[in-house]
Order: C-alpha cells, then structure tokens, then sequence
C-alpha cells in the first residue's frame, strides 16, 4: 500500500497542470484579493476640517465638546476658529468641509454631500441628544449632573461591529475564506486525475493497472490518499501564505484551520474521483462538470459575492447544509468569529460523511466496470 501511494505522488508531481490549478491558481488569486480590497477595512478616514463662526451668546459647553472631540485622540476632526466672510470662502473653496455656527443653538453648513459631511453632522447629532439627556438628569436627578456632562464630553472610541463572540467582523474576509475552500475543492482536479489511472478503457497505464491482482479498493484508496495528501499540502501552503506572508487577521487557532483544510481537500479529492468513475462519458465531459461543481460552489460560498453565503441562507439553506464550499467557509467563521465549536464540528461531519459516501460510490461504480478487452 505505502510503495503505491509513493508512486502514486511522485507521478502527480510530475504533472505540471496537476500541480498549476490547485497551488499557484490560488496563490496568485490570494495574492489579487489582497491588493485589491485585503487591507480595505484598515483604511484610515482623513481627519475632517471643519470652521467655527461665533455668534452672540456662543453654546460654550458645545465648543468644550468640539475641543474634546478633536484632542481625544481620534483625530476625527480639526476645528479652526474663523470669522463669517473667511468660513465662507475657505467653504467654497473646499479648504474645510462645512461650518458650525455657534450660538445659542449650534448649527452646521455644507456646500456637499459626502462622508466629511456626514461625519460633522453625527458629531452635531451627538452633542444635541447628550445636551437633551443632561437636561433630563437636570429635571429627575440634578445629583448626577456632573457625571453626565464628563460623559458626554469624554467621548469612547468609535464603535465597531464584533460577533457575539467578541472578535471583529471583517467584511472582506469572507473572500479569503470561499478562496480557501475553492483551493480544497480543486483537489477535485487530482482526485479525476486518479480515477482516470483506474479505467482500462481509457490509459495505458490503466489497462496495465486493471489486470494486476491488486484489489479495485486498494487500488482506490492509494490513489485517493495520494491525491489527498497533495491537495491537503496544497491547501496548507494557501493557508500558511495568506496568514503568516500576507498577514491577513485570521484570528483562531492554526490547528482548527489545519483540521478544517483536512476534510476540505478530502471533499474535494472525493468529488473527483467519483465523477471521474461515472460512466463512459469523455474526459472533456468531465473536466467541465468537476470544474462547473467547482465554481458554483465557490460562487455559492461569496468568492465573487460575500453577501451570496448570507442570500442563499435566507432563500435556500438546504443549499448551504450539502455545499462542501460553504461548509468549509462556515468552519472557519466558526472558529475566527462564531465561536460556535457545535457548529464548527457539525460542518466537519458533514464533510467526512460525505467523502465516505463519494469514495463507496466511487468504487461501486469502478468495481462493475468490465472489459472485452484489454
């Protein structure tokens, strides 16, 4: 067994469109991703400039809270005291974003619409709903007052969505993920390649293979553990690149990822055998159904949309219970986000139980093959 699953390896080794697909396709669309969005949620808002114009009887308590706004830390925004005529013009010629007069009632003037605007306004927002709250404690509990005017002016960090679990959610990383899964089922290219050695009808090589008194299941088997082994290398060599060169934030433990890449490559290798075993078809049939499985799965998962895993889940969700593609992205949302062990091992179940069906399949299907000739 071990002496065939070595000859095995060394003849896919030596397969150039073996080795292309399933390691430097996704290396190089790793590599795509990331310059194009990988670091998209780290950007930095340019601090916004923002004039402020006096009037009679100025809000002193809102131009406190301006003055703590802009020295928190968060450099969200820079205010400059300025006369009408100057705001005005600096306005107009796009040297700050908007103007806050300050009166009795503080108010705020844009020339557009964009995100430095919005920004001025929620600032605006923020400090007429804190003043609304003071006054209330001024009415029901006027022992607090203090405490809340510090509140309000020591404003928190800004908020940022996080999971139940605790860790942030990164809009874009479900990419990553859909990439890696697609990586596991492009062993579904080596595992084909395997089934192919096993039809006498088809190679040379397996017409040899098919009169020696070697069992059809070892025969299999060596050829799935080789391929497996080959896919799962691949598989961690995408996943080591992405988080240790790259440095994308997958945030749970390598372990968990390496157990999910496991059963994922194992999915993939299986889905090519078997579809590599139906029938007499041609190998170009083939190619494209295993490509064609592939891909929608992959497209299913959010490769080219990350909302899709989300949509098929809302209007289909049976669809995401047999998808091996989103099952191993959900593994991994499992353990860098959910923190959802029940679920995270749910997924890997499905996917073991599936590769055993696949390969008992796979080998009733080579098993009943019979020739006239060989």
């Amino acid at each position: 067994m071990l002496h065939l699953i070595k000859y095995n390896l060394l003849v896919k080794v030596k397969n150039f469109a073996t080795t292309f697909w399933p390691l430097i396709f996704p290396l190089l669309l790793g590599t795509m991703f990331y310059f194009a969005f990988g670091n998209i949620d780290d950007a930095d808002f340019e601090t916004v400039q923002v004039g402020i114009v006096k009037e009679e009887e100025p809000d002193t308590l809102f131009l406190m809270f301006l003055d703590q706004m802009e020295n928190n830390g968060n450099h969200l925004i820079a205010a400059q005291e300025l006369s009408g005529t100057a705001a005005l013009a600096k306005l107009e010629n796009e040297e700050i974003s908007g103007i806050y007069y300050v009166g009795k009632a503080p108010s705020l003037t844009v020339a557009a619409n964009g995100i430095p605007q919005s920004i001025l306004q929620s600032v605006l927002t923020s400090y007429e709903t804190g003043k609304s709250t003071i006054r209330q404690i001024v009415r029901t509990h006027p022992s607090g007052l203090w405490k809340g005017i510090q509140k309000m002016l020591n404003q928190q960090e800004p908020i940022i969505q996080v999971s139940l679990g605790g860790h942030t959610i990164n809009g874009t990383v479900q990419f990553f993920y859909a990439l890696i899964a697609m990586t596991c089922l492009y062993g579904c290219f080596i595992g084909f390649g395997s089934a192919i050695t096993l039809q006498a009808n088809i190679t040379a090589l397996a017409a040899r293979r098919c009169v020696t008194p070697t069992h059809k299941l070892k025969l299999i088997l060596s050829e799935q553990i080789a391929s497996f082994l080959l896919g799962y290398f691949d598989v961690i060599v995408l996943l080591v690149y992405l988080r240790y060169i790259l440095k994308l934030d997958f945030q749970g433990k390598i372990g968990p990822m390496l157990l999910i890449s496991f059963f994922g490559s194992l999915i993939g290798v299986s889905i090519g055998i078997f579809v590599g075993s139906l029938g007499k078809m041609k190998e170009g049939v083939k190619i494209g159904i295993i490509l064609g499985i592939s891909m929608i799965c992959s497209f299913l998962s959010g490769l080219m949309n990350n909302t899709m895993k989300d949509i098929v889940e809302k209007n289909a969700p049976f669809i995401n219970r047999i998808n091996p593609a989103a099952l191993i992205s959900d593994a991994f949302y499992c353990i860098n986000v959910y923190d959802d062990l029940g679920r995270y091992y749910r997924n890997l179940i499905t996917l073991a139980v599936m590769s055993v069906v696949l390969v008992a399949a796979s080998f009733l299907l080579i098993r009943r093959e019979s020739y006239d000739s060989i």
